[in-house]
């Protein structure tokens, strides 16, 4: 196996860690934000406030592009299934 592999298959797992993970951190950046800017306009310095927005959008992010996860994950998987064979 020569570096340039390694290097494309890294690469690539990382775009994959992005594709899949980054909806669902967009989402609680965006969710924390707004409850941050409440926050600061009403003078309210509750922690925990936080907590359960963030979770249930994160929740519901997560069960509308489970399926395209899956697909995205199953691609990557098949993808180096495939390469499988041609490593020396």
């Amino acid at each position: 196996m020569d570096e340039q592999l390694v290097i494309s298959i890294v690469k690539d797992a990382f775009y994959y860690v992005i594709i899949t993970a980054g909806p669902l951190l967009l989402v609680s950046l965006v969710i924390g934000l707004g409850i941050s800017i409440f926050q600061a306009a009403t003078s309210i310095s509750e922690q925990t406030l936080t907590f359960v927005p963030k979770m249930l959008a994160v929740f519901i992010v997560s069960v509308l592009i489970l399926p395209f996860i899956i697909s995205t994950l199953k691609d990557f998987t098949i993808e180096l299934i495939n390469m499988i064979p041609n490593l020396k």
